[in-house]
C-alpha cells in the first residue's frame, strides 16, 4: 500500500495530478480545493483504492481529508469520485459540521450528490465524525446558508463563498444584509 508521496508536480489536470517521486510519475486523483502548479513540491497522504478492472492513487494535503475520504466510502452509493467531489467543494472542518449537525442539504451542495445521499452520509457517519474529532456543534444558520447561496448566484465559486463566510465577525450578530455586504468586501 503507499501511503504517502512526496515529490515535484510534473503535470495538472483538472482533479489529477502527476507527481515524481524520485523519477517515478504517480497519477495521483486530488480534490479541486486543493489547487497544485507544475513544479511546485507536495507532500500527499494517499489512499489506494482497488477495483475490479482499476487502481487508483487518491491523494491529499491534509491526513484529516484523507480520514474523510475514507469514511465517505463505507457509506453504501458513495464511491470514490463522490467523495472527492464531497472533499473537493468543502473543508475538512465544514464537512465535519454539516454531517455532525445533520445537514444533508448543506452536503447536497457538492456536485454530483443529491439530498438522499447526503441524508446517507449523515446517517452512517454521524456518530463516526463525533468520535474522530469531537466536531464543533455550531451549525451553518440560515443566514449564513443564505449568504453562500447569494454569493453562488452572483459567481462566485462555493469555496470562495464559505472562505468569505469564515471571515465574518462569530461574536457579533449579523443581519442577512450586513453579512453578504462584508463578504462582498471581503471577495474584491
Amino acid at each position: 500500500m503507499i501511503a504517502q508521496l512526496e515529490g515535484a508536480v510534473l503535470k495538472v489536470s483538472e482533479g489529477q495530478i502527476v507527481v515524481d517521486v524520485s523519477g517515478v510519475g504517480f497519477l495521483v486523483y486530488v480534490p479541486l480545493r486543493d489547487v497544485h502548479h507544475t513544479g511546485e513540491r507536495v507532500r500527499l497522504f494517499t489512499h489506494f483504492h482497488v477495483r475490479e478492472n482499476e487502481l487508483a492513487l487518491y491523494g491529499f494535503i491534509e491526513e484529516e481529508s484523507k480520514i474523510l475520504f475514507e469514511l465517505l466510502l463505507g457509506v453504501s452509493g458513495v464511491g470514490p469520485k463522490a467523495a472527492l467531489s464531497i472533499l473537493g467543494t468543502f473543508s475538512p472542518d465544514t464537512l465535519q459540521r454539516a454531517i455532525f449537525n445533520g445537514q444533508p442539504e448543506v452536503l447536497a451542495r457538492a456536485p454530483g450528490i443529491g439530498r438522499k445521499t447526503g441524508e446517507a452520509i449523515v446517517l452512517h457517519l454521524k456518530d463516526k465524525i463525533a468520535k474522530l474529532s469531537g466536531a464543533a456543534t455550531t451549525t451553518i444558520n440560515e443566514d449564513d446558508a443564505d449568504v453562500i447561496a447569494a454569493l453562488t448566484a452572483l459567481g462566485f465559486s462555493l469555496i470562495e463563498a464559505q472562505r468569505a463566510l469564515q471571515q465574518l465577525p462569530r461574536d457579533v450578530e449579523l443581519i442577512f444584509e450586513e453579512k453578504l455586504r462584508r463578504a462582498l468586501t471581503f471577495l474584491s
